[in-house]
Parts: C-alpha cells; structure tokens; sequence
C-alpha cells in the first residue's frame, strides 16, 4: 500500500536489470525504503548486481523473479509470484530488445523476436498487472515506450513500430483502468545514456537516465498520462507528426 506521504511499499520491475529500470526505483527509494521485486531472465549476468544496487539505494528487501518476456505462457506465474507477499503499488514495464536496424528489416527471425519482446510480451504482462491492480482498487503503472514510436521513420522502422504498439496500448490500458483507481504513465524518452543505446552515435536531446527517471517518477505521483524525456520533445514531436512524407523522409534524423 502506497503509505501517508504517498511513497510506494512494494515495487515490481519487469524488465529486472534494466537501466532506466532501475533508476526509476531508485528515485522511489530516494523517498523511503521499500520492497523491490525484480523480474529478470534466470541467465542475466547482471541479476547480482541489480539486486546489490538497490540493496545499497535502501530497498527494505529485494526479490528476484524468474521472467522470461518471450515465454507468455509463464507470465501469469511469474505476477503470481510478485503479488504473493502483498499488493505491489508501482509496476515499472523496462524491457526491450533492439539490433542492427538494417538487419532487422532484412532477417525475418530476428525481426520477429524484437517484436514479441517488446510488444507482445508487453501486452502480456499489462494485461496481468491490470488485472491484478483493477482488483485491489490501487496502483501504478510506468511503461518505457520511445519517441520512436510516435513517428516511425526509416532509420529503425522496426524498433520504432513495436514502440508505437506498444504506446498504443499502455495508453488504452490507462483508460480502461482509470474507472477502477489505477493510473498507467507512459513514458517516452529519446535517446538515453545506457548501454542499450552504446551502439549507436549520440542524438540531439539525449538524456541520462536519471533524469528519465526523475521525470517518470515525478509524473506518475501526478497521475500524468504521458511524459517526454527530456520535455522538448513533445513539442519536437508535435511538429514531426505533421510534416508531410515526402519531406519527413529526407530530415536528417
């Protein structure tokens, strides 16, 4: 239960070693301990670290849940387990997979594990955390989606259109929710100072990812809806969604 001062209890981070992830519970924690649960691949090499991280940040407990994004049908057992010892108030959704974005257009395998990643196991564990909060009356919801996926261009055609999806439907799940006390807050950053984004040269308006998170955490206290990181862009992205093709096709971006 999120307690007086309106600091969450118990966290749930889906996507366990995630940068961005893990610096938004750590902006939580900055607040007041709390139990952290993070959900992480049984193989990730960086599962010790995470925990260790947010051990030192102050987390009250911190437990690791076995999660697999592409295996679907072991979501329901993998929320089971985050809920088991209590209502989770904040569920952060920072999971992703990304590539050569010429090959991904290019190699139909890969190109479809980048899409059930990022989009349908998104899809999957929204729809179990909704659940979940709808039933407890309470709750809050952050999604990383991108500024990719409000304009898909060229360049990562096919990262930007599993954001796009993605956003899409973190933003209805908000709306079907609101009725029943949860809030759902997407957040869409540009690029950002993590090792997601090393292999790519650094863009205009890049941002660390502690100030995604201190945007994040800031605007789902508010029951914002939707956040950019860093601000600029949604007024940048306002003007992009309406430049016609031919011409968005040539911008430098």
């Amino acid at each position: 239960m999120i307690n007086a001062v309106g600091n969450p209890q118990n966290i749930l981070l889906l996507g366990g070693t995630s940068e961005i992830g893990l610096a938004i519970v750590e902006e939580y924690l900055k607040k007041g301990p709390a139990r952290v649960v993070l959900a992480a691949l049984p193989n990730d090499p960086l599962r010790a670290r995470s925990v260790a991280q947010l051990e030192a940040a102050g987390a009250s407990k911190v437990e690791i849940v076995d999660f697999d994004a592409l295996d679907t049908g072991s979501h329901p057992k993998v929320i089971e387990q985050a809920w088991a010892e209590g209502d989770i108030d904040v569920a952060i959704v920072a999971f992703a997979l990304d590539g050569d974005a010429e090959e991904l257009w290019q190699n139909q395998l890969k190109a479809v594990r980048v899409a059930e990643v990022n989009y349908t196991a998104g899809v999957s564990v929204g729809v179990l955390v909704g659940e979940k909060m709808k039933a407890q009356g309470f709750g809050r919801i952050i999604v990383m989606s991108s500024v990719a996926g409000e304009r898909v261009k060229r360049a990562n055609f096919v990262y930007g259109s599993t954001k796009a999806g993605l956003d899409g439907f973190y933003l209805g799940l908000g709306e079907a929710l609101r009725p029943h006390g949860p809030r759902v807050t997407v957040v869409r950053p540009g690029q950002v100072r993590t090792q997601f984004s090393a292999h790519v040269a650094e863009a205009p308006l890049t941002v660390n990812k502690e100030d995604v998170a201190a945007l994040a955490v800031s605007a789902s206290e508010k029951g914002k809806e939707l956040v950019w990181a860093p601000g600029t862009f949604r007024w940048v992205m306002m003007i992009l969604r309406h430049v016609p093709r031919p011409i968005f096709r040539k911008l430098p971006i």
